[in-house]
């Protein structure tokens, strides 16, 4: 089947048209990109949240029910609210070899690059299938993909590796750190200022957790550090934090929100541990001896492993060849791969532009990074084509 063939900036002006901010649903952008593969004879497999405003999408491009090599990237985008752009932030605008737009680095201009690919992939005899996975909601947590992960094996066949197209200047990143994000609500009695002693002030109780944290990361830059890594060690910070009511009220209650960007290998539980123990045992006898109701409420919000892919991994060296390079890389941002990792895909980290651009106002795209990333996938085909050991 003869479908239409667009070149990658005709395909990443289309993405970027659709608003699909964190926020906001990305049904339309992924009908749009079922619709377009159904035309070139490719059908897509949905994964929809509860109430279907978010989908991922999974497809298969030549054998059927067989591990291939899987290109991975998310469809959300970060929020333009408070941002300066000198143009239509979701009207793909070309100045001096850039392409300027939400999403145009992080990540649609991978997505448009796979999907200008599947003509080339159509036409050619693959032995190795290639996936194609869309996700929603990287942004906040990488919560819409872990849902498709969870078909892997069932209805989605597993694949056997995955490239996540993340802003890499197409360099190839076999490591990065992790995020945990604890959100803490403390519960206290409230009192009139002038009788502070028959209240539980709960935004001082709040500043002897943020003494404890202040500890633990002094001790994780103390602990054993990795020099690819920029810092090379984990660091936790307190993000938010919110209480009190009136001047002349000992505050009922405060919550706050931290969080940790682990290095892998990091005893992420032990440091849980550690909080919890210093907030039941440190906190909580001084609040409950004033007021017997007094809490403290510790919930690990979110959390996404760090990522390591492993000396001996099938991924990252077939993405060495296929980048022509012999040097990999670790980040400190996060991705989805050690997610996918986790789920059984060995995975790595490649894909066009530069991080720096990510989030950020007038967001853009170098044009020749689009261009390496979109040889970058003829060479996949080649490879998937002709032979499917990768040493």
């Amino acid at each position: 089947m003869k479908g239409p063939k667009y070149s990658v900036i005709e395909l990443l002006d289309r993405l970027v048209s659709f608003d699909t901010t964190s926020h906001k649903s990305n049904v339309a952008l992924i009908r749009f990109v079922e619709d377009y593969l159904l035309q070139h004879g490719v059908v897509s497999q949905l994964v929809p949240n509860a109430d279907g405003s978010k989908v991922s999408l999974y497809a298969t491009i030549g054998p059927e029910n067989v591990a291939g090599v899987a290109l991975s990237g998310h469809t959300d985008v970060v929020p333009v609210v408070g941002q300066k752009w000198t143009s239509d932030p979701f009207t793909l605008t070309k100045r001096d070899g850039r392409l300027y737009g939400r999403g145009s680095t992080d990540m649609k201009g991978f997505l448009a690059c796979m999907l200008a690919a599947v003509p080339d992939f159509m036409n050619r005899k693959l032995q190795v299938p290639i996936h194609l996975a869309f996700s929603y909601d990287e942004e906040i947590g990488c919560l819409g993909v872990r849902p498709m992960i969870a078909e892997f094996g069932k209805r989605l066949t597993m694949p056997r590796m995955v490239f996540v197209g993340e802003p890499t200047l197409m360099t190839v990143v076999d490591c990065h750190k992790g995020p945990v994000r604890w959100h803490v609500t403390i519960k206290g009695r409230a009192a009139h200022s002038s009788m502070a002693p028959l209240g539980v002030n709960t935004i001082t109780v709040a500043g002897k957790l943020l003494g404890e944290i202040a500890r633990i990361e002094a001790d994780l830059k103390e602990a054993p550090q990795d020099a690819r890594f920029d810092p090379p060690y984990a660091t936790m910070q307190v993000t938010k934090i919110e209480g009190g009511t009136a001047t002349n009220i000992v505050p009922v209650e405060c919550t706050m929100d931290f969080d940790i960007r682990a290095l892998p290998g990091v005893d992420i539980p032990a440091i849980d541990r550690r909080i919890r123990a210093f907030a039941n045992e440190t906190c909580l006898p001084d609040m409950q001896r004033v007021a017997p109701e007094a809490a403290i409420d510790i919930a690990i919000a979110n959390q996404v492993p760090p990522f390591a892919a492993g000396e001996h991994s099938e991924a990252v060296a077939l993405a060495l060849r296929l980048a022509e390079q012999n040097e990999t890389h670790a980040v400190s941002y996060a991705t989805e791969a050690g997610l996918f990792q986790t789920g059984g895909s060995p995975s790595v980290v490649v894909g066009p532009g530069d991080i720096a651009q990510a989030h950020t106002a007038d967001e853009w795209i170098a044009i020749e990074q689009l261009e390496k990333c979109s040889a970058f996938l003829t060479r996949l085909g080649d490879w998937a084509e002709h032979g499917s050991a990768v040493r």
